[in-house]
């Protein structure tokens, strides 16, 4: 998993709408970026809805949220209109990006062994540098340790 102070791997995936977000694009301004396993799932529910409940904090820093997993551009929409988020979601779906971030790991369910996206956050800093890193984040409690970290920073 990447470190703060290590250069944000670039990339470019699309959008719930089907549109290029390139990470290039984005320099100069604050961004959020979480990796969350997969949509509409209880865990990513609650985190998702968590930034969309606390948006105007996230404004307020002046950062841009940005979740990504596995999940398909048409998993996205759906997830995106269904508890009506509010922010740009993108679709990994070959986990590639999840792979530059260190957070497509082995995991373990019941025994049974396979790989998936692991929860965390990067906060990424106008210059493109990673400036925080939360591995393995709680859900509940995700907005208020990454608006904490804000705060510092």
């Amino acid at each position: 998993m990447l470190e703060p102070g290590d250069k944000a791997p670039a990339f470019t995936l699309p959008d719930q709408d089907g549109n290029e977000v390139k990470l290039s694009d984005l320099k100069g301004k604050t961004i959020v970026l979480y990796f969350y396993p997969r949509a509409d799932t209880p865990g990513c529910t609650t985190q998702a809805c968590g930034v969309r409940d606390r948006g105007a904090d996230y404004k307020k820093a002046g950062v841009r949220v940005i979740g990504v997993s596995p999940d398909t551009v048409e998993a996205q929409r759906k997830f995106a209109d269904k508890f009506d988020l509010g922010f740009t979601l993108l679709a990994d779906a070959d986990h590639a990006v999840a792979e530059k971030y260190g957070t497509w790991v082995e995991k373990s369910m019941y025994g049974r062994k396979y790989m998936g996206v692991q929860r965390a956050t990067f906060i990424i800093d106008a210059k493109g540098k990673i400036a925080r890193v939360f591995p393995k984040v709680s859900p509940k409690k995700h907005d208020d340790l990454v608006l904490e970290a804000l705060g510092e920073l």
